[in-house]
C-alpha cells in the first residue's frame, strides 16, 4: 500500500475525532491510512453509526477504497483519491451530531475543484457535541477569516429523540486557507 499512516485510535481521547481527523487529513493529503483500536476503551467500542457516516462521509467525497467500515469494527483501512466536488447528501440515520460531522468534511471538501453543495442529516442539538449554532456561529466565521467562503442554513431541528434534523452547506472551492491565530481570553475569542 505504500506510504501509509499507522494510527493508534485509542491516543489521547480516545473517541471518534481521532477518527474524523486522521481521515480528514488522510483525504486532503491523499495517504492512505490505517486506523487501529478505534474506540476500545469506550463503552460501546468500535465504530457507530455516527462515526461510519464520517468514514462513508468522506469516503465517497476522496473516493477512497475503505476497509473495516463496519458497525463496532476496532480497525479501519482509508486508501483515498483525490477530493471531489459536487452535490452530496450525508444521512447520520441517528440522532448522530450533524456539527462533527461538518467539522471533518467541510474543510475537506473546500478542497475540491469544483463547488460543493452538502446536506447532513442527523442531529443538531445533541449531547456531548456542539450545537449547529456553534457552527453557525464560531466554526464557519473562523474558516472564512481563513479564506473558506462557507454557507450554511438549518432547515430542521433535530435534537436526541428528534432524528432527521437537515442542514445544508454550499462551498466553494479555495486555493489554499490562511492560519488565523486567536487568543484565548476569559473564555472569550479574541482575533489578533
Amino acid at each position: 500500500m505504500g506510504n501509509q499512516i499507522v494510527i493508534d485510535g485509542s491516543i489521547g481521547e480516545g473517541g471518534g475525532q481521532v477518527l474524523r481527523t486522521s481521515l480528514a487529513l488522510s483525504a486532503l493529503l491523499e495517504l492512505p491510512v490505517v486506523i487501529a483500536n478505534i474506540r476500545v476503551g469506550r463503552k460501546k467500542p468500535g465504530l457507530r453509526p455516527q462515526h461510519l457516516a464520517a468514514v462513508r462521509a468522506l469516503a465517497s467525497i476522496s473516493a477512497a477504497e475503505v476497509m473495516g467500515d463496519a458497525e463496532n469494527s476496532t480497525s479501519l483501512i482509508f486508501i483515498p483519491q483525490s477530493i471531489r466536488g459536487g452535490n452530496y447528501r450525508f444521512s447520520i440515520g441517528t440522532a448522530g451530531s450533524v456539527s462533527l460531522l461538518a467539522a471533518a468534511i467541510l474543510p475537506t471538501l473546500l478542497f475540491a475543484h469544483h463547488p460543493s453543495v452538502v446536506v447532513l442529516e442527523g442531529g443538531t442539538h445533541v449531547p456531548f457535541s456542539p450545537v449547529f449554532h456553534y457552527l453557525e456561529k464560531v466554526f464557519l466565521p473562523i474558516l472564512c477569516r481563513m479564506g473558506g467562503k462557507v454557507s450554511a442554513t438549518l432547515d430542521r431541528w433535530g435534537g436526541i429523540r428528534e432524528v432527521g434534523a437537515s442542514a445544508p452547506f454550499a462551498l466553494p472551492p479555495v486555493r489554499g486557507l490562511r492560519l488565523c491565530i486567536f487568543h484565548i481570553a476569559a473564555g472569550c475569542v479574541i482575533s489578533p
